[in-house]
């Protein structure tokens, strides 16, 4: 294993850390969702906007046709942003975690459909071993149980994740990352915009530290490390490496929040996780 590799390694797992942050965080701020989201973003798109004039990253947009993806990719962010801090709030940092964490199971089933890459019949068996793990996370069966609408919302936060990270990685060769991640910051900072003008936002003035972490270490460092990382690991791998992502945040929310894990939450999790494991064995081979 060469140096450019255990540096390459080194920061998607520092970008792995810094990301699982976002449990903990997200969980803990009093604040709607969106409202959090959008000052996540508008401060993250700050802290971005002068690290690349610090480092001189081109913030050009290179060709036209590029518009189109860019802001499909910040309406999938925004979108997997909001419904995993729904997931966090309704649930625990555990099922939230562990429910977005379907998702690269999900890139895996569909990186056939971006790029020339034949479909292999394994990912069902992963698929339906996921399932089964989210069947297990799952304490009953009711739509009015706040745990159950955590885990669809943590779903479909992780199908959102999955499809941004697949349209962002046609570009990964051709744009920095930064740049990348500022531009989907100031995508959702327009989106949810309109949220400060109907939402409450008592209790902003004491939750702002917070917001500023989550900003900065999470979404400005994490996040652009994280798409640093696709250019040099596939898609699927860098997500699959990534996985210590949900024990990271299990582990901060039991010394932050003091949220210990049920056993429903250790087998359904373990599940997932396996599938992630086992994805892993197979792309290294």
């Amino acid at each position: 294993m060469n140096n450019s590799h255990v540096k390459q390694l080194s920061g998607l797992l520092l970008a792995t850390f810094f990301i699982s942050t976002s449990g903990v965080l997200g969980k803990y701020i009093a604040l709607p969702s969106e409202i959090i989201i959008w000052f996540r973003s508008i401060l993250a798109m700050v802290f971005l906007f002068m690290y690349c004039k610090y480092k001189n990253i081109n913030l050009k947009i290179n060709a036209t046709k590029d518009y189109k993806t860019f802001i499909i990719g910040g309406v999938l962010m925004a979108a997997h942003w909001v419904t995993y801090f729904y997931a966090l709030k309704l649930s625990n940092v555990a099922i939230g975690i562990l429910s977005l964490y379907t998702f690269p199971i999900i890139i895996a089933l569909l990186e056939p459909l971006f790029f020339n890459i034949k479909f292999k019949p394994i990912y069902i068996l992963l698929g339906i071993m996921v399932l089964l793990g989210l069947f297990i996370l799952t304490p009953e069966f009711d739509l009015e149980s706040t745990q159950l609408k955590g885990i669809l919302f943590g779903v479909f936060s992780a199908f959102c994740y999955a499809l941004r990270i697949l349209i962002m990685k046609k570009h990964v060769a051709n744009y920095n990352g930064t740049m990348l991640m500022f531009y989907q910051t100031v995508i959702i900072s327009i989106l949810l915009l309109p949220t400060l003008f109907f939402m409450d936002l008592t209790g902003l003035k004491s939750q702002l530290s917070y917001i500023l972490l989550l900003a900065l270490i999470t979404t400005a460092i994490g996040h652009s490390l994280m798409l640093h990382s696709l250019k040099y690991f596939s898609a699927a791998t860098a997500s699959i490496i990534s996985s210590l992502q949900p024990i990271f945040g299990i582990c901060l929310a039991f010394l932050f929040l003091n949220e210990i894990p049920t056993i429903h939450t250790f087998w359904g999790g373990s599940l997932i996780l396996l599938t992630v494991v086992i994805e892993g064995i197979r792309t290294k081979k």
